[in-house]
């Protein structure tokens, strides 16, 4: 009679398991199971004993009792009362008990605490607002390994050129120094996702680019809805064109100067389109600096994003 092979059962899955926690896809929950990943994860963060690291989505604290080996104090972020019940179970009675503070809700909404590393197993579905809550964040930290869907660390990491390359990877870049560290496959999971996985590592500029961010934004945003036309072409749509006369009215307006009868936005963009030279260029292939030099032509002429 053939041996039945023994199912291998990592000791806090099953304490979980017994405890009925079904896992809500819906809202992201894949928790992190491969021990191998989570120190790799950990070692990429380069942690010091006195740090204090920011987790989002801590799930059953796989990562976050390594971290509190590792560091002087975590802040675990965590939306499923569930898992907060879970997390605090798992450090009770121990001594990295005081070394853990947890909040409860969405990471969104909150106000971001002090920390010097942010370590996260994010929902898919939060990456993009919460790469720019973090990149805007002050005071500085000093670096975040984030775990993303594949496709989305690629898109953050594409240099001009890449058929991935979008408004997202400008935008990061310009805020940020920005590395693809490792995948990991869906297997690495409870219960696994359906998209492969990489891990990045995020490093903010300190000091920040010399550019108001809700302009480059603008400018950038414009550019991007359609990265394949000619910069000519895309801000020659009509929502476009009344955006901007409207706020370079405003800006007329403010700074008492008067705006001639016969005054056309069209040919005003497109006389600083020619000015630079980029007419004909495609935001595909423009890098942050080109965008930079675009940006202080338009603000120069008195045209305006925000």
């Amino acid at each position: 009679m053939p041996k039945v092979r023994a199912e291998k059962k990592n000791r806090q899955h099953q304490e979980v398991k017994n405890q009925g926690i079904m896992f809500n896809t819906g809202i992201g929950q894949h928790i992190l199971k491969n021990p191998l990943v989570v120190n790799g994860i950990i070692e990429k963060a380069a942690l010091r004993p006195t740090d204090v690291v920011l987790e989002v989505g801590p799930g059953t604290g796989n990562m976050t009792v390594k971290l509190l080996e590792k560091a002087k104090k975590v802040v675990a972020c965590e939306l499923d009362g569930r898992l907060v019940a879970e997390l605090q179970k798992r450090v009770q009675c121990t001594p990295m008990q005081a070394k853990l503070q947890i909040l409860v809700g969405d990471v969104l909404k909150a106000d971001l605490p002090f920390f010097d590393v942010c370590v996260a197993n994010l929902p898919y579905q939060i990456s993009s607002p919460f790469v720019f809550k973090l990149l805007l964040h002050r005071p500085f930290f000093r670096c975040a390994v984030l775990m993303f869907q594949r496709e989305f660390a690629m898109r953050l990491v594409a240099p001009p050129g890449d058929k991935l390359y979008c408004r997202l990877s400008i935008n990061t870049q310009l805020l940020a120094r920005v590395d693809h560290l490792m995948k990991v496959g869906k297997n690495n999971f409870r219960p696994p996702p359906k998209v492969e996985s990489s891990v990045v590592r995020i490093e903010p500029k300190n000091p920040p680019p010399p550019v108001n961010f809700q302009e480059w934004d603008g400018l950038v945003r414009i550019a991007f809805v359609r990265k394949n036309k000619t910069l000519n072409a895309a801000f020659k749509s009509t929502a476009v064109e009344q955006l901007l006369e409207k706020n370079y009215r405003i800006h007329c307006s403010v700074k008492n100067v008067e705006v001639p009868a016969d005054f056309s936005i069209t040919k005003k963009i497109e006389s600083v389109l020619e000015e630079v030279e980029f007419s004909v260029k495609r935001a595909r292939s423009m890098d942050i600096d080109d965008f930079m030099v675009l940006l202080h032509a338009f603000n120069s002429a008195g045209i305006h994003f925000c």
